[in-house]
């Protein structure tokens, strides 16, 4: 008698359900073993997490929503980033440089805040352009960004995984460079960082801190829903992702697909950048690269690539992060448990996805 590992002819429609939330759960629990071992009280410390992401009974009834919108606030570049990832992992093409293509996004766009009205006569009295045009050079320098490792891997076969990954750091290092040398302010006093932007660059706030923002990632979610579900192009990228040669076999341009999907992408990754510095900062300061396309892996996966997951998988994790920032500020606790919770998650998930493919089986 022996155990073997069997592929499954046909997934059971409950496991796509349950694993996800089975997962999160197993993560907690795991998250809740090793806050034990450190000696703190794990039911203390999941309440004080949700307390810091969502706000006490106390301070909803006192009209104070301030945890609820600095969630929100994490879950906008959370929710671009992930849908970049997520459409780019519908098709296997493993896109791990979403956090380069988000720099050079925010950089492209700072650029466009800080120079364009001395280069354009007339700009400045066109104060409704900036914005656009912001996003616009965001979208276009992360599709940029993303192209290059896609046509290497359509025309070249170099492997997306190394290209994409090293880029990161090509991308984050000229940012820096950017941020501590070429860009930095005059008057700033010394600090790092660029000159604040104009209020015609800036995303007009919601509340708090919380931004328009959030609506662009919604609409993005729509139009990525539409785009993946309803068009024969995100058929074409489905058809690609689960059987390349029947796509090659039906006369799909598999290369020109992979540099599509990654201009895409990559565009998406970059608009996240523009949001956040138009959005947040104000400036092009340090604190760009807060390792969103990394953790955005994360999302899309726990999400299973559906852009309404991510949204919703999106906010679960940004609550996870400003949980983590306030069990360090009220329990002493680090505030990389956040962090662990995520990589839990990952291993979970990823386990979960071994057992929806494949299952035990006892041979005699």
């Amino acid at each position: 008698m022996r155990i073997v590992v069997e592929s499954r002819i046909e997934t059971p429609k409950f496991m796509v359900y349950l694993v996800p939330i089975f997962s999160v759960g197993l993560a907690l629990v795991f998250g809740g073993i090793l806050m034990a071992v450190v000696g703190a009280d794990p039911i203390a410390t999941y309440r004080a997490m949700a307390e810091g992401a969502f706000g006490s009974v106390e301070q909803w009834r006192a009209g104070q929503y301030y945890s609820i919108t600095e969630t929100l606030v994490k879950a906008i570049p959370l929710m671009l980033t992930s849908l970049a990832v997520g459409v780019a992992f519908r098709m296997l093409f493993w896109n791990i440089g979403a956090e380069g293509q988000l720099v050079l996004g925010g950089v492209s766009a700072s650029a466009v805040a800080l120079w364009l009205g001395d280069l354009i006569p007339g700009v400045p009295e066109s104060q409704w352009i900036y914005l656009p045009l912001m996003a616009g050079a965001g979208i276009i320098a992360g599709g940029v960004w993303a192209v290059v490792p896609a046509i290497l891997k359509a025309y070249l076969k170099v492997n997306e995984i190394i290209t994409t990954l090293m880029l990161n750091y090509v991308a984050i290092l000229w940012y820096q460079y950017l941020v501590n040398v070429a860009w930095k302010d005059p008057d700033g006093y010394g600090f790092p960082g660029s000159a604040k932007f104009g209020e015609c660059c800036k995303i007009a706030r919601i509340s708090g801190r919380l931004h328009w923002g959030l609506g662009v990632a919604f609409v993005c979610a729509i139009l990525m829903w539409i785009i993946l579900d309803k068009t024969k192009w995100g058929y074409q990228i489905r058809l690609i992702g689960e059987n390349v040669e029947a796509a090659r076999y039906g006369g799909i341009n598999i290369g020109r697909n992979i540099v599509g999907v990654m201009m895409l992408s990559g565009g998406l990754a970059g608009l996240a950048g523009m949001v956040e510095v138009s959005g947040i900062s104000h400036s092009l300061q340090e604190g760009l690269n807060m390792g969103y396309g990394f953790t955005a892996i994360i999302v899309s996966w726990l999400a299973r690539l559906n852009p309404w997951g991510i949204v919703i998988v999106a906010n679960m994790f940004a609550a996870i992060l400003v949980g983590g920032d306030q069990i360090q500020m009220t329990m002493g606790l680090p505030g990389s448990v956040g962090h662990v919770l995520q990589g839990t998650m990952l291993f979970c998930v990823l386990g979960g996805e071994f057992f929806q493919r494949y299952r035990l089986a006892i041979k005699t």
